[in-house]
């Protein structure tokens, strides 16, 4: 065993704040966890997209954080989100400013007209895309940014735990295959794997804790010993560095 580590128990003890929405800034803004820069950037290729459309749909809006940026709207907005803990937060934030706000958890079943929307934006959220294409109207446009995958997978090595066997093959091509499958022609894509760096193990702890499908049993006491050999590695080399995995489609809905 380990004799005490006070650094490491400080950062342990230290990363035992509050995650609101889907607000990553306690550790991004302080530079604690960094990215290497995507080839794309959503926000910029949603906004001249959302100009063109009269009604609009966002899928998995977190608390809201994004959407409330891109104004202005299409004159209807309506936004899901289905992870509970961000519900109230998107409410709070959204319907104020005339947005629709629903709890979705089920792709399969979007509680929405069939065609009422120009625009579906979703940004990491799941989706089936027979039923996207069913609440856009024909020429519409569906823009999708995802997770991959192999998401982080150093994460799941380091702690022995496999990456969830449902989305192991989730990657652009077959993203693609589902939306041509489902009425859609794929205007634009493209995927990359880049770096992450998380530089004291108090903000893997904050990531962690904020995402709990990365390793859903994580609990700081139940992997301790994993926590404090990244915790020495980052002593060592000075950060601890995963693989993010992320792609992206602009897809039209077909006649």
């Amino acid at each position: 065993m380990r004799r005490e580590d006070k650094p490491f128990e400080h950062w342990i003890k230290q990363a035992n704040q509050p995650f609101s929405g889907w607000d990553f800034s306690y550790i991004v803004e302080s530079g604690r966890m960094n990215s290497d820069c995507l080839a794309w950037s959503y926000g910029s290729m949603a906004i001249p997209l959302m100009q063109n459309a009269e009604s609009m749909l966002n899928m998995g809006t977190g608390g809201g954080e994004l959407l409330s940026m891109l104004r202005p709207w299409p004159k209807s907005v309506c936004a899901t989100e289905g992870y509970q803990p961000n519900l109230s937060v998107a409410k709070e934030r959204l319907e104020p400013l005339g947005v629709t706000v629903l709890s979705v958890d089920d792709d399969e079943q979007l509680p929405f007209e069939t065609g009422q929307f120009d625009l579906v934006l979703n940004k990491h959220e799941s989706y089936s895309p027979r039923e996207v294409r069913r609440v856009l109207t024909d020429g519409g446009y569906f823009l999708a940014q995802q997770s991959g995958g192999t998401d982080c997978f150093e994460i799941n090595e380091k702690f022995g735990v496999p990456l969830n066997t449902a989305f192991a093959e989730w990657k652009l091509d077959a993203a693609i295959q589902g939306v041509r499958e489902n009425g859609f022609e794929v205007v634009k894509q493209s995927e990359q794997f880049l770096s992450q760096r998380f530089y004291d193990v108090g903000a893997l702890v904050y990531y962690l804790k904020a995402i709990p499908w990365q390793v859903p049993d994580f609990e700081v006491d139940k992997y301790r010993e994993e926590l404090y050999d990244v915790h020495l590695l980052i002593e060592q080399q000075g950060y601890f560095e995963v693989t993010q995995h992320r792609f992206y489609l602009l897809a039209k809905a077909l006649s």
